[in-house]
């Protein structure tokens, strides 16, 4: 049985959507037990108005939470709001993984506060998927792992290195690719391009032992080039944006130009089908969430907006992770580096 506990009260759309996605796991899957924290009345209430199977689910009470636009540096003075409670039944050992949609920096410092890091990990990373042209591993995921994209400011070379050991053992088991490639974000592909730290980073990876593909330039993301990205939480949470941005740019700019020319309209209809493909394909409700990967224990960050499939998605994701031993995984790989 993987038990995942779910911060209940920090997402956008409020309790009822962790609640949701909680309770069709519950009937979907018989392999997890999840343990949802947050208000006791909101939560009962939200159950109560759909189905579930209340042996697989649990509340556990809290003191308030940390919204969206909070401070993450309160989770200090409020250790018992929903996303520390959360984080402090995995390290009990009550809970084997955390689910949160909530703030993002609360997440981060709640989880660095109560679980330690990787031993030989120099800092934690927060990774994304983002959709590629190219399909990658046997299950043929239509995405790339990126990192770091917001945890970390900043990285140096053998940190670097400790992200990528990081990328290759999360998805060698969420897509189930035998060894992953990875590549540094600079701006070039010779091996002297980028920043020191990347020069230097480079050169360490070069000496193996996982598969490294050298450098790639921004362009190389949505191609899908490799299957894991790495660079600094500055760089990966810029580039993350813009691409987010550029793609939501563009399905304005064709609802605009539908709306506008019969033509056009007509043109959308003719590619229908390639449109629903390409959304399918985009659709970040359906990757469940971005690992913080570095500490011991699984911790994954829904989108503050998860609906009550992005929330099932996302406890499904950590109880693979937990199966597929994340943990023992980057501590072999970076026992290897």
């Amino acid at each position: 049985m993987n038990r995942i506990a779910v911060d209940a009260m920090g997402s956008d759309l409020g309790p009822e959507v962790m609640v949701a996605g909680a309770a069709s796991c519950s009937i979907e899957r018989a392999d997890i037990h999840t343990t949802l924290v947050g208000d006791l009345d909101a939560m009962r209430r939200a159950l109560d108005a759909r189905p579930h199977n209340s042996s697989r689910l649990r509340l556990v009470s809290c003191e308030g939470f940390i919204s969206q636009d909070d401070d993450p540096r309160s989770v200090r003075e409020r250790p018992h709001c929903s996303v520390c409670t959360a984080a402090s039944l995995v390290a009990q050992g009550e809970a084997d993984a955390l689910v949160s949609a909530g703030n993002t920096g609360a997440l981060i410092l709640a989880a660095s506060l109560h679980l330690p890091r990787i031993e030989g990990i120099r800092r934690a990373a927060l990774a994304a998927v983002h959709p590629t042209e190219r399909r990658h591993g046997p299950k043929r995921d239509p995405f790339a792992l990126i990192l770091d994209v917001g945890a970390t400011s900043g990285a140096d070379a053998e940190a670097l290195r400790g992200f990528a050991a990081m990328g290759v053992a999360y998805s060698s088991i969420v897509s189930e690719i035998e060894a992953p490639r990875v590549a540094l974000l600079s701006n070039g592909s010779e091996p002297q391009k980028g920043t020191p730290e990347i020069v230097q980073a480079h050169q360490l990876l070069a000496q193996g032992p996982l598969n490294f593909a050298g450098n790639v330039e921004g362009l190389d993301i949505p191609r899908g080039t490799v299957d894991v990205v790495v660079c600094d939480g500055f760089l990966g949470n810029v580039v993350l944006k813009m691409l987010e941005g550029v793609g939501d740019s563009l399905t304005h700019m064709a609802r605009q130009a539908a709306a506008r020319r019969l033509e056009w309209r007509i043109g959308m209809q003719l590619l229908g089908d390639g449109l629903k493909q390409l959304r399918r394909m985009t659709d970040w409700k359906a990757y469940g969430g971005a690992p913080l990967l570095g500490l011991e224990g699984v911790v994954i960050k829904a989108h503050g907006r998860s609906e009550g499939r992005a929330v099932r998605n996302a406890i499904k994701v950590a109880a693979k992770n937990v199966r597929g031993d994340l943990i023992g995984r980057i501590s072999e790989q970076i026992a290897r580096a």
